[in-house]
């Protein structure tokens, strides 16, 4: 298993830079200052809470994805909410070596894409250095059905009630496998009933050079979440998108053949899925390399995909 922690050719931020927003879930406004590190590893730290200790931004470390995200560290203690947009960032930006200095329990929002967190951080410079590749050497595959089990029985209700009312079938698969070169392949897909959304497919590949971080940058950095308007006010009563509004989430109409702004491609939605798979995989501690294959995926997919790979010495390798 791959540990943050290591010492070896890092690769950190030339300077701290410093983010500010507000969280889509808490609302509360944050601020987040990500700086160089000696430690190999992306590390957070709650400066609101005095006994915080760093927070491993690892697979391991999950603490949970209910809420429509990845959240790291106690959930009864020091926590970060909403870390694959940040994640997803450092890793295309090269980052191996980080510790975040963040106020509050969750990263700011920002505009609901990668974009930001990325050219902040490559405006602060990046030393050189090169990240551990995690090579994918026996297929691997995470359910929804299996998430599903996991759950307590009134949980498992409410989902079966929410797909009902809402037609969508928790029918959902990521799955790893060994690629033919050195390269993280993605293909997501989700299928939706709302009209907007529908049957949508993106795939993407990372081979480390120019040309696969340009096109990162160019057709899917930008790519915001995504919700329906008509559970805003359901989310906010439970404790979830209580910062969320037209600035931050593509938010799609009531009648779902429609958004209340304009996307930036017509298929925003599933090309945003591929940043969080990305993010979601930077928690392995390193760059995967083999296919990903994301179907109605999610972040408790993405994790519990992970933990299958590392379950077995025999289905990868490290290379450092």
């Amino acid at each position: 298993m791959i540990g943050w922690g290591k010492i070896y050719n890092m690769s950190t931020l030339k300077q701290s830079v410093e983010i500010t927003g507000k969280g889509i879930h808490s609302g509360a406004p944050v601020t987040m200052i990500v700086r160089p590190s000696e430690l190999h590893g992306i590390f957070f730290r709650r400066t609101d809470l005095p006994d915080s200790g760093l927070i491993a931004a690892k697979y391991d470390n999950v603490g949970d994805t209910t809420m429509r995200n990845t959240t790291i560290g106690d959930m009864h203690g020091a926590h970060v909410q909403t870390v694959e947009h940040v994640m997803a960032a450092l890793f295309m930006a090269g980052i191996d070596s980080a510790i975040i200095d963040i106020d509050g329990p969750e990263t700011p929002i920002l505009d609901g894409s990668a974009a930001h967190f990325y050219n902040v951080f490559m405006s602060s410079g990046v030393t050189s250095g090169r990240l551990s590749r995690i090579i994918v050497r026996r297929p691997v595959i995470a359910y929804a059905s299996e998430i599903r089990r996991s759950l307590g029985l009134f949980t498992r209700i409410k989902l079966w009630v929410s797909e009902k009312i809402s037609g969508r079938k928790n029918d959902g698969f990521v799955k790893l496998a060994p690629a033919d070169d050195n390269s993280l392949h993605i293909t997501a897909t989700l299928v939706y009933p709302e009209k907007i959304i529908g049957y949508q497919s993106f795939s993407y590949s990372f081979s480390g050079d120019e040309k696969s971080v340009t096109d990162f940058v160019d057709n899917i950095a930008h790519a915001r979440t995504f919700g329906k308007y008509s559970e805003w006010e359901y989310l906010k009563s439970h404790g979830m998108a209580r910062g969320a509004d037209e600035t931050n989430v593509i938010a799609l109409n009531n009648n779902g053949d429609g958004t209340l702004n304009n996307l930036i491609w017509p298929d925003e939605f599933v090309r945003h899925k591929v940043i969080d798979a990305i993010g979601d995989m930077y928690t392995s501690g390193g760059w995967v390399i083999g296919k990903l294959e994301s179907y109605k995926g999610s972040h408790a997919l993405n994790n519990l995909v992970l933990k299958k790979l590392f379950s077995d010495a025999a289905n990868y390798d490290i290379i450092e």
